[in-house]
């Protein structure tokens, strides 16, 4: 012997709006909320359930399916699309912020090499031309010093360390460098 068992749901719309509403519109809707609610009570059996990671795993973006997974190690390489858009992306934002702050730091230099040429031609300020030139022999025999000196082991490391990057990730360096220059184009 088999029980069923009904239950009736009522389903009450209620509205807090300040202009004026129809009454005959408001119980028509609500009858019709009552109407759906109450046939589509008894019929959950009959509708399968969908699994959602079955469908993820079969129904990916494109994005996805041309870049790859996104589930792997660390020291796993991505995609080649992955890694040249990577680079190109980053590349191209550092050469657009580099192209816009050497213009204003060149505009800035230049600007100011102007105006003290100009305070010194008007009588505004005085240069002492001995003592730059002075300072400038002094500046030289210092770079000459430095020059004849061996690279620090720190810069050396530093550098293998660049070059060792570049070599494990040709990809990411190239689209990075050819970004940089359309970054500084644009």
């Amino acid at each position: 012997m088999t029980t069923t068992t009904t239950t009736t749901t009522t389903v009450t719309a209620t509205r807090s709006i300040s202009c004026p509403i129809d009454p005959v519109r408001l119980s028509s809707r609500n009858s019709q909320l009552t109407e759906m609610a109450s046939t589509s009570q008894g019929h959950f059996d009959a509708y399968e359930a969908l699994d959602l990671t079955e469908f993820a795993k079969n129904h990916q973006p494109w994005w996805r399916k041309l870049f790859g997974e996104e589930t792997r190690s660390a020291g796993e390489k991505r995609s080649v699309a992955t890694q040249l858009l990577v680079g190109g992306i980053t590349g191209w934002c550092t050469g657009f912020i580099f192209q816009k702050v050497g213009k204003l730091a060149a505009t800035a230099v230049g600007g100011g090499v102007f105006l003290l040429q100009l305070a010194n031609h008007t009588g505004y300020i005085k240069v002492d031309w001995k003592r730059v030139e002075k300072d400038v022999k002094k500046a030289k025999e210092q770079l000459k010093i430095r020059k004849s000196a061996q690279i620090p082991n720190e810069v050396k490391s530093k550098t293998e360390e660049l070059v060792s990057f570049v070599k494990q990730n040709a990809l990411v360096t190239g689209g990075f460098f050819g970004g940089f220059l359309l970054g500084m184009a644009s």
